[in-house]
């Protein structure tokens, strides 16, 4: 293979590992994201909508997604997902209210989100089943590095720029900078499956009209999101910011000409012969992908991610309003069973999965997910709660030992799937990391400041790493090329549903341990002659919360040993290694 097509799998890849970051880049920023739109802090629950919406965007319509990569081609797909990603952290850095902030954020969950299965799909496409372990290694490596260095990345730009609008104001250079190289470098190289383009090189065919509205639309939406004071303060350009009729900013002269922008430009895009974005062409590849189907998907996944990423797991597995999330959930399950089998060509083709290994690997990643999400969470949380209190960037950077392993182990994971089934090796990984997380549920409260603690770490994020790759290879190796990328699609929304429902369900198991062991403790004027606090018991609170830890990482170790299991058996005839000249000659007889 020429460096082209790796390139732009590097390209691709560098994409995923950005929009994965961006799940978590919030985490540290969330209390100033809210106050910028009027939530303080003491109300920061009201902010879950910022982290749910994302999360709804990148899993929700991943299925849809896929699927328009199987019919329209992976290439294509990858730039209108980075555009999307671009769009969406426009609008984030620009919010000026809740809903705009949880709009930019939904539109750069949608983009980062549909990045996963076209890169998946399109290692199918560049490689064959045999070769394929490395490279697939190498992409969920990323995305699994992307979702930790998110925190981090946010923590350096904040010490540096103080703002966490210039967060986002980095993921749209970088989603604009990422869409051009790969939108030329496909030019050259265009992977199987993607139509040829047929402006190659072509200047004289730009939809110029369309530019233009582009460009009036973008001039329009910014003053109306960023409503510069100078101007405001002007009594002539003042009139542009003044509603002509009730209120809001959309209904002033600037907002009602953004408006009018838009809509010419929509008309333009849907009525010319060639227009700056195929939105006819989008449509159709979206009614081919079955849209109805993907929308009864979207309503399942969504109500259950609503019910776990709104709830406080301090209190509750999922929130107040969960019940009825998941019983819509329920009933929109319901429907797409009963859309699927009636539909000629649903969203998931009939017989997409009938292998073992196929939706094996679909419950396999649900459960690496679960306990996956121990490891990003609940390590920071045990190093913030015993040697690093006065520091949460010093305690994010314990998982560094972590990282350095993981992908080490994806890449070997990957080489292996050449010699070894992909059951083996999987299990391999996740008994690796239940060991691992056993070993940490016996740390005690200065585990970290001994150096042994490092090996539990490693092991951990060697054996993730040996499990990711052979999963994503056991399943595109037993689905159709046709498929690949709504496969992909399922494989990813598996392991973050799982790790929804993980963090959900260990923290409330490990709040059972806290709860427990506090009600065991002293008075604190017992401990603290009559004071109420002194350093005595705030020990013992710590002691408590060690244990409730430790509870996470015993229950982590139980999932990664049931992924462990599934892996052995599901996996049984996923054929992903290079056959030897024997098994050539023994085919041939």
């Amino acid at each position: 293979m020429s460096a082209s097509p790796r390139l732009l799998l590097a390209l691709a890849s560098v994409a995923v590992a950005f929009a994965a970051a961006d799940t978590y880049v919030v985490v540290l920023v969330l209390p100033e994201m809210s106050t910028s739109v009027g939530v303080s802090p003491e109300e920061l629950q009201r902010a879950a909508p910022i982290v749910s919406g994302f999360l709804l965007g990148y899993i929700a319509m991943l299925p849809l997604i896929g699927r328009i990569a199987d019919l329209r081609g992976r290439v294509p797909v990858l730039v209108a997902a980075l555009v999307l990603f671009a769009v969406g952290s426009l609008v984030t850095t620009l919010s000026y209210d809740m809903t705009s902030m949880v709009g930019g954020r939904f539109l750069q969950g949608v983009g980062g989100g549909g990045l996963v299965p076209a890169t998946l799909a399109l290692v199918a496409d560049l490689y064959p089943a045999d070769r394929r372990g490395v490279p697939l290694g190498v992409v969920s490596a990323v995305q699994e590095i992307g979702s930790v260095l998110g925190p981090l990345f946010g923590a350096v730009v904040m010490a540096l720029a103080d703002d966490w609008r210039v967060i986002f104001a980095v993921n749209l250079v970088v989603g604009v900078v990422l869409a051009l190289a790969v939108r030329a470098l496909a030019r050259t190289v265009p992977a199987d499956g993607d139509p040829p383009d047929p402006g190659r090189g072509r200047m004289a065919g730009l939809d110029w009209p369309g530019i233009l509205l582009l460009l009036v639309l973008t001039a329009a939406g910014a003053l109306v999101f960023l409503q510069p004071a100078q101007l405001m303060r002007d009594l002539t350009w003042g009139q542009l910011f003044i509603p002509v009729v009730a209120q809001g900013r959309w209904l002033t002269p600037v907002g009602l000409v953004a408006l009018g922008a838009a809509a010419l430009l929509l008309l333009r895009w849907l009525t010319a012969a060639r227009p700056l974005v195929d939105v006819r062409g989008w449509a159709r590849s979206a009614r081919e992908a079955d849209l109805v189907g993907a929308l009864f998907l979207a309503a399942a996944l969504g109500g259950v991610i609503l019910a776990f990423a709104t709830a406080d797991p301090e209190v509750e597995v999922f929130s107040d309003q969960g019940g009825w999330y998941l019983l819509g959930a329920a009933l929109a399950t319901a429907a797409f069973v009963i859309h699927v089998r009636r539909s000629e060509s649903p969203i998931v083709p009939r017989g997409a999965l009938r292998r073992t290994p196929a939706w094996g690997g679909v419950l396999v990643s649900f459960f690496v997910g679960a306990c996956l999400i121990a490891a990003l969470i609940d390590i920071p949380l045990f190093a913030r709660s015993t040697v690093h209190r006065d520091s949460q960037l010093l305690a994010a950077l314990v998982l560094v030992r972590f990282l350095v392993a993981l992908p080490i182990g994806a890449v070997v994971g990957g080489y292996l799937t050449r010699r070894y089934s992909a059951g083996l090796i999987t299990a391999g990984g996740m008994v690796l990391a239940a060991v691992g997380f056993g070993w940490m549920s016996t740390w005690e409260a200065d585990a970290l400041e001994h150096l042994s603690s490092n090996l539990p770490l490693v092991l951990t994020g060697l054996g993730f790493g040996l499990a990711l790759a052979p999963v994503n290879a056991a399943v595109l190796a037993t689905t159709e090329h046709v498929v690949h990328g709504v496969a992909s699609a399922l494989v990813v929304v598996a392991r973050m549903v799982g790790m929804l429902v993980g963090i959900s369900v260990l923290t409330t198991i490990g709040l059972r341990a806290y709860y427990a062991e506090q009600d065991d403790l002293p008075s604190v004027r017992e401990v603290c002659d009559g004071k109420s606090r002194c350093p005595a018991f705030s020990d013992l609170l710590r002691d408590a919360g060690v244990a409730q830890e430790q509870t996470v990482f015993l229950g982590a170790a139980l999932c990664a040993v049931v992924a462990a299991g599934l892996a052995l058996v599901l996996f049984r005839g996923a054929e992903t290694r290079a056959l030897s000249t024997g098994d050539l000659l023994r085919a041939a007889g």
